[in-house]
Order: C-alpha cells, then structure tokens, then sequence
C-alpha cells in the first residue's frame, strides 16, 4: 500500500505548518534552553537579552524540516503496513518514526547549528554565522552534530509516535474529545524529553564548539564525559526544565495541529 498525491500534499502542508506554529511560538523558551547548556553558561551566552536571536533560520528551516519528517513517516507507515498482527503496529510506527527523523534531520541539522549558535552570540546576526560557519568549516560544518542530533531524536520519536497512534485509536473507539490524546502524548513527550536531555547537551556544545577542538569532532561519548567531568549530573541536565516545558507543549501543539490540518485537508 502506497500514499496517494493528496494524502502526500496533506502531509507535507499539515506537517510544515505544525512545526512552524511549534518552533515560532516556543522559540524563546528553546533560547534559554541553549543559554542553559551553552559551555560559557546562561549569562555570558545572553542571558534573557535578544530572545528571538536566530528566529530566522528557525523561520526558514521549520516547514521544510517538519514536513519531510511527515510525509517520510506517512510514506514508511504506508510501505511497512502489515494486516498480519496488531502487534506488530507499533513496531511499524517506531520504523516509520525513526526514518523520519533520519530524513528531517538533513534539514534540521543545519538550521539548528546555525540557530544555536545565534542564540548564544546575540549581537552576530543569523546571515553572518550561516557565512561565516561555511567560510570557515565549508558546508560540512553545518552537519556538526548530525549524528547526535540523530541519536537524540530516535528514542524519542520510538516513544511519542506509536504512543500518539494507539492513543488515537483507542480514544476514537471510547468517542472521547480527540484533545485527550494530545494531552497523553505530550506527556510522553515530556518524559521523553528529560530522559534525553544529556543526549541534547551533548549535541548542543558539539554545535557550539570551536572549529579544531575535541568536541567539534562530533563524537557524543567524550561530550558527554567532557561535561560529566566539569559539571557532573546538574550539567548533564542543564536546561531540562525549558526542554521539558517546550516539549509537552510543543508535542500538543505539533501533534495536534497536524491531525486537525490533515483532517482539513483531506
């Protein structure tokens, strides 16, 4: 079984659109996460001041990162859909989920490299760290962090994505407001979301590190023995609080929107 047009066009329109309305609104609360996490800390990094620095690469890399993370997922769930057991569904939703991630993050990488490191230099505008992050590391500098980025966002889409579906289908069955299962999975995705906080340290100082040292290598071990070692458990969860916050109410949001956008598109 294969995605028709529209179904694809729903995907790509509800998805982007979902994630912009998540990125754009909770902006601000992701700046003080990176501040939190950042290795000059949350003051030197900016503190409160210029909230909204590198809102445009978030503005610019949102709807295309979210929507290929969709129709990839519509797509793999589609292909990988089997009668032969209800078992096996999630499992299904777990492998959509995670080549959805592997996808949007080629997309996602570099706005985030380039955001975060706006976030924490206020004063250097989003157009002057994109040029001078490919002057000076070419565009293989914009994926620093890809595979961090990638092993952060696989537990947590195997968490949020088949929890989001069985909710789905068992709260239609009771005929319960639709809303409760957005409530249920942004919970998951809260709790998600502290279990891989010290997955997103890692990925957030191996963008932020200086070209040339160690951990601009990308490893995410010795990042996180790096910040074990300095700051032990406070710093391997820096920021849990924001992350935590913008992701429950992000997942609502996202999750939300999408169902209702699709459910209008189709």
């Amino acid at each position: 079984m294969h995605m028709d047009r529209r179904e694809f066009l729903a995907s790509l329109t509800a998805g982007g659109l979902a994630g912009m309305c998540v990125d754009l609104i909770l902006f601000p609360l992701d700046t003080v996460k990176t501040r939190l996490q950042s290795p000059q800390g949350f003051k030197k990094a900016g503190g409160f001041r210029g909230i909204y620095a590198g809102v445009p690469s978030t503005a610019v890399g949102s709807f295309p990162n979210a929507a290929a993370f969709f129709v990839t997922y519509e797509y793999m769930k589609a292909t990988l859909r089997t009668d032969a057991s209800p078992y096996l569904t999630p499992v299904t939703h777990m492998l959509a989920a995670s080549f959805g991630e592997v996808v949007a993050c080629l997309i996602r990488v570099p706005s985030e490299v380039v955001k975060q490191r706006a976030q924490v230099s206020p004063s250097s505008s989003t157009l002057r760290i994109f040029s001078s992050t490919v002057r000076e590391e070419g565009v293989l500098g914009l994926y620093r962090g890809y595979k961090s980025t990638v092993l952060r966002e696989i537990p947590f889409s195997l968490v949020q994505f088949p929890l989001w579906e069985s909710l789905k289908v068992s709260l239609s069955y009771l005929q319960i407001i639709r809303v409760d299962c957005w409530q249920s999975t942004s919970c998951a995705g809260g709790f998600a979301a502290a279990v891989t906080t010290p997955l997103d340290v890692a990925k957030t100082r191996i963008m932020l590190a200086k070209t040339g040292s160690r951990n601009a290598t990308g490893n995410v071990l010795p990042a996180l023995c790096g910040v074990w070692r300095t700051q032990g458990i406070p710093g391997l969860f820096a920021g849990v609080v924001p992350r935590m916050s913008a992701i429950s109410l992000g997942g609502f949001i996202f999750l939300g929107t999408y169902d209702k956008m699709r459910y209008l598109l189709l």
